[in-house]
């Protein structure tokens, strides 16, 4: 069965778009965490950041950067955060890629980035190396 976003784009569910083009689509979130809280997607059904196509990859990307500014005007907010949970247990409830652009404004309560982790782990130098060490090492396309 197609994704809640896979039937935006068939339009056979109702939503609010605000940009379409040939390969992606944005449209606001049916329950914004912010005013002008905007979701963007690739119109082909991915489920994760890292299934995408690298064209694809690059379009869903073009389409943020333009939207970014576009959105934080229009709401007339100072900043935003933009960003993707990339897998069930990073909080992603829909199974089709979708990046936010969350409006911010001053004194609005909410948090950076580094917030929607919970508690850091406490790594020493080694295990810090470690890390980096196996990311690289396999980082090698």
């Amino acid at each position: 069965m197609a994704s809640i976003f896979s039937q935006i784009v068939e339009g056979e569910i109702p939503a609010r778009v605000v940009y379409e083009d040939e390969t992606t689509m944005a449209f606001l979130d049916a329950n914004p965490l912010a005013l002008g809280h905007t979701l963007v997607i690739p119109k082909e059904e991915y489920e994760r950041l890292n299934d995408l196509p690298d064209d694809l990859a690059s379009d869903l990307y073009d389409t943020l950067q333009k939207l970014i500014p576009v959105v934080e005007e229009a709401v007339d907010a100072s900043a935003s955060n933009v960003a993707f949970n990339n897998g069930e247990a990073a909080g992603q409830e829909v199974p089709h890629v979708h990046g936010h652009i969350i409006p911010r404004f001053e004194g609005d309560g909410g948090g950076p980035i580094h917030s929607v982790a919970g508690s850091p782990p406490d790594l020493d130098d080694e295990e810090l190396d470690d890390i980096a060490e196996r990311i690289s090492a396999n980082g090698q396309m």
